[in-house]
């Protein structure tokens, strides 16, 4: 049986750990077994990124705001100095999933459109809210 094997074609990936800093969240991953991953700049997302890993265990992408600069964790880090804020999910084909989940009776509304990820070797990813569960990112697999 396949990952994909499932009404939408998605396959959970990561979770995103806005924070302000990661110092503290690098602390505790590490503490749990974590590898930290290497920290970049993601210019087309305006953030830094750091995909942490552990054998498992799922996984975390840590998402730190870059200073000067206006970029999706803006209104997040104005309440919250650290909050989980969206799931990733892997699909082997983003038009047949967005049509699975409305074929479903799930309101999915664009957040922004696909980009391609230097955290994840240039795949595309794009972000949605689903009404009713929340924000997720989704990467495509090719």
């Amino acid at each position: 049986m396949s990952a994909f094997d499932n009404q939408f074609g998605l396959k959970f990936h990561h979770m995103g750990l806005a924070l302000k800093k990661e110092d503290e969240a690098l602390k505790f991953l590490s503490g749990l077994g974590y590898d930290e991953g290497t920290r970049i700049y993601d210019p087309e997302q305006k953030v830094n990124l750091r995909i942490c890993t552990a054998t498992g265990k799922p996984s975390v992408e840590l998402v730190t705001k870059v200073a000067g600069e206006e970029g999706p964790l803006e209104n997040i880090l104005k309440k919250y100095s650290d909050l989980i804020y969206h799931t990733c999910y892997e699909t082997e084909d983003l038009e047949l999933t967005l049509q699975a989940l409305d074929k479903a009776g799930l309101r999915v509304l664009p957040v922004s459109s696909r980009k391609p990820a230097i955290l994840f070797g240039g795949r595309h990813v794009s972000f949605y809210t689903v009404m009713g569960f929340g924000l997720i990112e989704i990467l495509e697999q090719k």
